[in-house]
């Protein structure tokens, strides 16, 4: 009654038999639902999908030379550019310290829920899980068939009953800013701001920057933190000024 619609039909809609919607229809639905703006955008897609981009096989994606430099200028911000599938294409040096020793740290979803020692390292760990569930949902669309995409979503959904249960909430919000606890024994506890930035040249990544509060415990835990870092870079004479991943 809210969207102006028959009962039938919107029977038909949620048992998939009416496949065609128009937006109008769909706004009305929105509205009555008091859907979000990012849901509202979803809705959209799945009634209308955009054509499918062709993918190459194996194909991840790479940061951009002029993003590298970027994040490798920032010496003292922990700094990621991952996919929409959260792989992590390219991590400073302080991120690669951050995560260093961490499993399975290619792909954040995987280091999350796969991880057997996420739950020690990040303290809020199941906030931040639903919280990149929501946001992989987000940047999957209407597109999930995926190979890639459904691939991780299966291996996920096998090793982590956690990944099955957020999954199947169909959740959906992008990660825009927030606070997250990382727990290291080497400098201590780290209260982090995230931020999360959309790369315009190209479409599907993102550029994720960790922050501690200026003058905090956090800010010097970080600064010792990459003193390690680089001092043990040095004596292994890795030259590790930057961790691009390679596929």
């Amino acid at each position: 009654m809210l969207a102006g619609v028959s009962t039938d039909y919107y029977v038909r809609l949620e048992q998939g038999r009416e496949r065609h919607p128009s937006d109008q229809v769909i706004d009305a639905l929105s509205a009555a639902l008091d859907l979000a703006p990012e849901a509202v955008t979803h809705l959209h897609e799945l009634a209308h999908p955009r054509p499918r981009r062709h993918r190459r096989p194996g194909d991840t994606g790479r940061a951009g030379p002029e993003l590298l430099r970027l994040i490798r200028s920032w010496p003292y911000t922990p700094a990621l550019v991952v996919n929409r599938r959260m792989d992590v294409l390219a991590a400073n040096p302080l991120a690669a310290a951050l995560f260093e020793g961490q499993e399975h740290a290619d792909n954040l979803l995987r280091m999350v829920f796969l991880n057997p020692a996420a739950r020690d390292f990040h303290a809020d760990r199941d906030r931040g899980a639903r919280v990149m569930v929501a946001q992989l949902r987000a940047d999957a669309g209407a597109d999930l068939d995926d190979p890639h995409l459904s691939d991780l979503v299966r291996e996920l959904s096998r090793g982590s009953p956690d990944f099955r249960r957020l999954w199947a909430r169909q959740d959906l919000s992008p990660i825009r800013h927030g606070m997250t606890l990382v727990c290291r024994h080497d400098v201590g506890d780290l209260v982090l701001a995230g931020e999360s930035f959309t790369v315009d040249s190209a479409p599907g990544q993102r550029l994720i920057t960790l922050q501690a509060e200026p003058g905090s415990p956090s800010e010097y835990a970080l600064t010792v933190l990459g003193s390690l870092h680089f001092l043990m870079a040095d004596e292994e004479d890795t030259g590790c000024a930057l961790w691009e991943a390679r596929r």
